[in-house]
């Protein structure tokens, strides 16, 4: 039996993740590799939200919580969002938990979007969102941000996107794999184009508290006319540590929020008990833990991004997630050609910037979610690769 002729043309439709071969390709050579591909914090997941979790498991809780997650959770979920960006959100009805951001993304583009929808993608972007636009029958609409503009959405590049058909417009910044970030007046001048239309915002915030001064995370559902029509997704794993844990979450409107939880009962059924009692103890008492996060991400940002300068790269500054993404041109090399090369040679793994759309091309990824001794070492063996080539 040929199993391929089997498969659905969607599924075929979609490629495998591009971040994940070059961590597969790591994994398979012989000898010290240095992996600065995946978006996944080096840190531990800090003691007290492990015993949150180690207690959880000793007292017996480890059956199913309400589909839509335990209200203790979504209850602290509501305070975060009040206190943080003095939104409110009811956690009977507004919000729902889910098995980390990536399920909530997928969970709001299959709620919304209808076969020959659009939906406004602005690349580079999170490898997800285009591949669960797909798989819903959706039709993505790219926009390239540029490197000019610090990889920024601009309000004409949107207005020149949108059409009859668009359903959706996905934000995601703080941007994974830029870093960059959308000041409070950019974000404004997004929302007055998106306040004359009647397109659905879906706003990718997991890298909300992971932002370096000047910048600071403003979002879109805080202005006039956003929040009923936004849904704001987010999660634990890059801010508090805990990827392993799948546990994320999405807040809006009650009609959203519901037709969500209808998807997430039969694909899901609900998040997993521990990591649930584990993120209500990160959202209560964590504060400080995500600082100290955050001081050590910067200093090893600002390294980073002077050592690609100083390699001949140019590199714009990131001021959000933990990513930079420095152009290559100057190597005259493709990004998939400089990253292949640059593992093979000087054993050190990224990720060509072409894996987060085509107007990646020209760019790399280099994650800065590993310790400092491995990324000065990765730095200067990119310094003697890049001095053989320009």
């Amino acid at each position: 039996m040929n199993l391929d002729k089997k498969l659905s043309d969607t599924a075929k439709a979609i490629p495998p993740s591009a971040i994940r071969r070059f961590f597969d390709m790591a994994n398979e050579m012989k000898g010290q590799v240095i992996s600065l591909s995946i978006g996944e914090p080096d840190f531990v997941t800090p003691w007290s939200i492990r015993e949150a979790g180690i207690l959880s498991l000793e007292q017996g809780n480890t059956h199913y919580s309400p589909n839509q997650g335990f209200i203790e959770l979504r209850e602290s979920i509501s305070d975060y969002m009040q206190r943080r960006f003095q939104l409110t959100y009811d956690p009977k009805s507004e919000v729902v938990v889910t098995v980390g951001g990536s399920e909530a993304i997928d969970l709001m583009v299959r709620a919304v979007v209808n076969p020959g929808d659009e939906v406004i993608i602005p690349e580079p972007c999170f490898v997800a969102y285009k591949s669960c636009v797909i798989l819903a029958g959706g039709v993505p609409v790219t926009i390239a941000c540029r490197q000019e503009d610090d990889f920024k959405l601009m309000p004409e590049q949107l207005k020149a996107a949108l059409s009859p058909k668009t359903k959706l417009v996905i934000l995601g910044f703080p941007n994974n794999p830029t870093g960059a970030v959308l000041c409070y007046d950019e974000v404004s001048a997004l929302a007055d184009i998106l306040r004359e239309t009647d397109a659905l915002i879906l706003s990718d915030e997991l890298y909300a508290e992971l932002t370096y001064e000047p910048a600071d995370h403003s979002s879109i559902a805080t202005f006039d006319g956003m929040r009923e029509r936004t849904v704001v997704v987010n999660g634990f794993s890059k801010a508090f540590a805990m990827t392993g844990w799948r546990i994320g979450y999405a807040c809006g409107p009650a009609a959203l929020i519901g037709t969500m939880n209808k998807i997430h009962q039969y694909a899901i059924m609900s998040s997993p008990t521990t990591a649930q009692d584990a993120a209500i103890e990160a959202l209560k008492n964590s504060d400080s833990h995500v600082a100290d996060m955050r001081e050590e991400y910067n200093r090893r940002r600002r390294f980073i991004i002077q050592a690609c300068r100083d390699a001949g790269l140019s590199c714009h500054e990131p001021l959000g997630a933990f990513y930079a993404f420095p152009g290559v041109a100057a190597t005259g090399m493709t990004s998939t050609a400089f990253c292949e090369a640059f593992l093979h040679e000087e054993k050190v793994a990224i990720v060509p910037g072409n894996a987060f759309g085509d107007s990646g091309e020209g760019f790399v990824r280099i994650s800065y979610a590993a310790s400092m001794d491995n990324i000065r070492e990765a730095m200067r063996r990119l310094q003697a690769f890049v001095s053989r080539r320009i």
